[in-house]
């Protein structure tokens, strides 16, 4: 298993990008710092990776990962991905899907909390009614 964080700046925040990738599966996460973070506050973040929010694991499929990889291939990935600017659009893809679950469980909870304060509501209606009318 690999985790690498990617930070940049996006207006006005600086965010961090953490992609988890092992030999059958991906996931990513997305930090927002805030101000520029400092070395040491990008460790502690590292210490405690249980506590980040990743998103479902997407399949990787056919994906076949050599033991050992040739040295200069490993240098010239890495000065691959330091040139591009940005997040990969795979885990532009992964974040994409978290936001859309995200925003379709707090959908859910929006409705449900409305339901229930539409029928406590009917309730005191129903109650104030039925109050009104016992004297009678």
């Amino acid at each position: 298993m690999s985790i690498k964080l990617t930070v940049y700046f996006e207006e006005p925040f600086w965010v961090g990008v953490w992609e988890r990738e092992s030999e059958v599966d991906y996931s990513v996460c997305r930090t927002v710092f805030g101000p520029e973070p400092r070395n040491h506050q990008i460790m502690e973040l590292a210490q405690s990776l249980h506590r980040l929010q990743f998103s479902e694991p997407i399949a990787l499929e056919g994906r076949l990962r050599p033991d050992r990889i040739n040295p200069k291939r490993m240098q010239r990935a890495i000065s691959r991905d330091l040139s591009r600017p940005g997040v990969s659009t795979k885990a532009q893809a992964a974040l994409q899907k978290q936001h859309e679950a995200g925003k379709q469980e707090r959908k859910e909870l929006s409705k449900a909390a409305r339901e229930e304060t539409d029928q406590r509501k009917y309730a005191l209606k129903q109650a104030k009614k039925r109050k009104k009318h016992r004297g009678h």
